[in-house]
């Protein structure tokens, strides 16, 4: 399995010039973050006509539906007015939680604009690497060396915004299957891109807080307590 270099892209987003001023919202429920690229980001997912490129400028980021394995994400304009995107995400694990937002990139050649790739809420190991259709995931990993997440679900262009409600537009990225290409053009399962959660080892369980050995022993001096008194009797009646 291939961890993912979060570190690393950051750097390359730094070397690219795309600074990001990142304000994550107090809103646990749907990870609501507020970002702004101060360049063109290309995005995967249903996007509306015209906006398959973000412009530089400030967009919303919201999980509108959470599964076990996958998360359907939404981009909204500044006061979420517009949804500009509804896209598939896998959730994702690092090592290490930061206490800010972190957005990675995949790098691309000159006079393209980078590529989304993943979004890591502050304070959790868990983030979400976007899913990308298969062409558009064939020519990033080609591009940057790298197996890119990719379902046969194409990105597509609607002509009006995709509420939460519409479901027959997200229907499908609930229940599309997801693989990873590599730049050689081999398919193979996204377990060899995705970094799993660590195992955690099983533990006794131990006793409540509350829980002591104070009962135990006074019952047993109760019971000291009530043989020496029948000895004691026992022992008069014989004299």
């Amino acid at each position: 399995m291939k961890l993912f270099k979060t570190a690393t892209t950051v750097c390359c987003v730094a070397l690219a010039g795309i600074a990001l001023a990142i304000t994550a919202q107090a809103d646990e429920s749907n990870k609501k973050t507020a970002i702004t690229f101060s360049a063109p980001v290309e995005i995967p997912g249903i996007h509306l006509k015209g906006w398959g490129v973000l412009p530089a400028g400030t967009y919303v980021f919201k999980i509108i539906d959470s599964q076990s394995d996958r998360h359907i994400v939404q981009i909204f304009n500044q006061d979420e007015t517009v949804v500009y995107a509804t896209i598939l995400a896998i959730p994702n694990y690092r090592l290490k939680a930061t206490d800010k937002t972190v957005i990675t990139f995949r790098e691309r050649p000159a006079g393209q604009p980078e590529a989304l790739r993943a979004w890591f809420y502050p304070g959790a190991n868990w983030g979400d690497e976007f899913v990308y259709g298969k062409t558009k995931a064939m020519a990033i990993a080609r591009e940057t060396n790298t197996p890119v997440l990719f379902t046969a679900v194409e990105a597509a262009e609607v002509t009006e915004t995709i509420r939460p409600a519409d479901l027959p537009a997200i229907t499908e990225l609930k229940t599309a299957a997801i693989m990873a290409l590599r730049p050689s053009g081999e398919e193979v399962a996204m377990v060899e891109v995705v970094t799993p959660p660590p195992t955690q080892p099983e533990t006794a369980p131990s006793l409540p807080a509350t829980a002591s050995n104070l009962p135990l022993a006074a019952m047993f001096g109760l019971i000291a307590f009530g043989g020496a008194l029948a000895a004691g009797t026992f022992v008069r009646r014989i004299q």
